[in-house]
């Protein structure tokens, strides 16, 4: 059997546990993959590791799984949140993505002042999770939190979670003397935090600075795109304080 085949279900896994697939789980088993009764895949359900399942029955309404061996142990990420302003849909789907092959554990989208984009489909993005990390060899599917507004976000901070705060105004401050070694990169728990396009309102940009927990990074001398931001200051934190 290809285990590159993989399917995120819901726990508990176990052996010999019965578990149940979805109609559009059974139509990707089936109709995509060519698979039927008797065949094999990998299964995971984010807190069990990856085990092999067999296919009992599969149909166009749904089917059981049969949990057999397990193949991987599961491995949670480091406690690493990325909040990010949503942008435009299919740049927003890629954030998502990008996050959960980068390791954050949490997916946190929060409105600004100069948000383009204040309203977000949170089952849809979830699902691109959830695909992300069948696709990536993954055992941890990120949470993908209800959009939230900045200031609510800040007024409910926790007092040990550092934040790294993306600011794109520090990429040609001849002032700034911040430091990008891994040591000046704060540890988990942590979370980064990147702006919409317009970038941060300079009230929003003052108050976090403001936090004690804020530590302000500079990406490069290039303004990065939002996007390209998130997954930049990912790979920074993976590489420096990270699991890589």
């Amino acid at each position: 059997m290809d285990s590159k085949v993989r399917l995120h279900i819901a726990g508990p896994l176990g052996a010999g546990q019965s578990v149940g697939i979805e109609k559009a789980q059974a139509h990707y088993l089936s109709g995509v993959m060519r698979l039927g009764p008797g065949d094999t895949l990998t299964v995971f359900d984010g807190v069990s590791g990856a085990w092999r399942a067999r296919i009992e029955t599969v149909s166009k309404r749904g089917g059981v799984l049969i949990c057999e061996d397990p193949v991987a142990p599961q491995r949670d990420p480091p406690d690493l949140w990325l909040c990010f302003a949503p942008i435009k849909k299919a740049r927003t789907d890629f954030i998502v993505e990008k996050a959960t092959e980068l390791g954050a554990a949490r997916i946190q989208p929060v409105t600004t002042r100069f948000t383009n984009s204040e309203r977000i489909r949170r089952d849809r993005l979830q699902a691109h999770a959830v695909e992300a990390a069948e696709q990536c060899g993954g055992t941890f599917v990120p949470e993908v939190a209800e959009l939230v507004t900045l200031d609510r976000l800040l007024d409910g901070w926790p007092e040990g979670r550092a934040l790294i705060f993306a600011d794109e105004a520090l990429s040609d401050d001849p002032d700034w003397a911040g430091d990008g070694t891994a040591a000046a990169i704060p540890p988990a728990p942590a979370a980064i935090l990147i702006g919409p396009e317009g970038g941060f309102a300079d009230a929003e940009r003052a108050r976090i600075r403001a936090m004690p927990q804020a530590a302000p990074i500079a990406l490069g001398p290039r303004i990065l795109r939002a996007d390209t931001a998130a997954v930049a200051a990912l790979t920074l934190w993976q590489s420096a304080r990270g699991d890589w």
